[in-house]
């Protein structure tokens, strides 16, 4: 049945397919006997996973990029997912790059996109999450943060912390995007002096609030060794509760598509090597000390285990549920 509904999603330019799911899945989460009929369809068996004090209903989440806003928790909540990483938020509202701005690599399984953090900002974002009280289907909230595009580097600690601030009461974690490669100069912020500097700043504040949410870290697939070797020292070094590994790439080896010319970051079955092998060494790297969170290039079943396998205590899909549908994260889990 997918095939068909993705047939017809794919004469759709990207971002208007995109935002054409979102609503479908945002209003059937808000009328009860859509949302029961979502959750007959694909709800999952519990298999809980335990990290950094969160208790979550399976080990499958949804990557930082599908709701940006919160807009669809209770739809996206029946789809059987263990959790959900909303945003990237802001802490104003900005548009984004200019369109087009997301492309299929439709042989290949692949998107490029060069978003740039658009989204109505986080007054909007906590109006949604405010809102909700109880967790629907006990699923756990993240929320990705990141800096306006006008906001410059040596500030960048000031727009984490206004976000931190306003989220830390509503998210069960927060996620700080450091990596995406569509906001330029925003990657400096992995260096080790930078990266430590706002860590600090941000443990620092945490330790302020009266609410201790745990606090994660989502780097690039594209660091050198040595700069894996910084990245992760400072986060384990600023007490950070967990590492995402890993957001899109800028790397086009091996694609053939006349679209692979396209600027942003690529993610799909392309960057499922990459992926694969930056988690292996983060793993090595923090050893054990904190949870690793898996995402990028996970299409099938076999990939999800894949990540397990390597160490991974939790997954996150996205790109892998344009081509194969939200029946994706029930077959992982009963994979897994």
């Amino acid at each position: 049945m997918y095939l068909f509904f993705r047939s017809l999603l794919f004469k759709l330019d990207p971002e208007t397919a995109h935002h054409l799911t979102l609503q479908l899945v945002r209003m059937a989460g808000l009328v009860p006997p859509s949302r029961w009929l979502l959750e007959w369809m694909f709800s999952a068996p519990p298999k809980p996973v335990h990290a950094f004090g969160l208790t979550f209903r399976n080990p499958v989440g949804l990557a930082a990029g599908y709701d940006k806003d919160g807009v669809a928790v209770y739809g996206l909540s029946a789809l059987g997912f263990g959790h959900l990483e909303l945003g990237t938020v802001t802490p104003r509202p900005q548009p984004g790059n200019p369109k087009p701005r997301v492309f299929r690599l439709i042989e290949e399984h692949g998107v490029i996109n060069r978003m740039g953090f658009p989204g109505r900002g986080m007054q909007f974002a906590s109006q949604q999450l405010s809102v909700i009280s109880k967790r629907p289907g006990g699923v756990v909230l993240g929320l990705n943060l990141g800096k306006n595009k006008d906001t410059p580097l040596e500030n960048a600690a000031e727009d984490y912390i206004a976000l931190m601030r306003v989220f830390a009461p509503l998210a069960d974690y927060l996620a700080i995007n450091v990596s995406s490669p569509n906001t330029v100069g925003l990657r400096r912020l992995q260096g080790r002096e930078m990266l430590e500097t706002l860590l600090k700043q941000i443990s620092v504040e945490r330790l302020s609030l009266n609410v201790q949410t745990p606090v994660l870290v989502k780097i690039a697939p594209d660091l050198s060794e040595d700069e894996l070797d910084d990245a992760v020292g400072a986060i384990l070094e600023t007490g950070m509760d967990g590492i995402i590994a890993t957001n899109t790439t800028l790397s086009r080896e091996g694609l053939r598509s006349p679209l692979r010319a396209e600027s942003g970051g690529l993610s799909g079955r392309p960057l499922t090597a990459l992926s694969d092998s930056v988690l292996k060494k983060v793993v090595v790297r923090v050893n054990g000390r904190v949870p690793v969170v898996a995402v990028g290039g996970i299409m099938t079943p076999d990939d999800a285990k894949r990540k397990i396998d390597l160490g991974a205590t939790l997954i996150q899909v996205y790109t892998g549920l344009i081509y194969a549908g939200p029946g994706l994260v029930k077959q992982i889990v009963m994979r897994t």
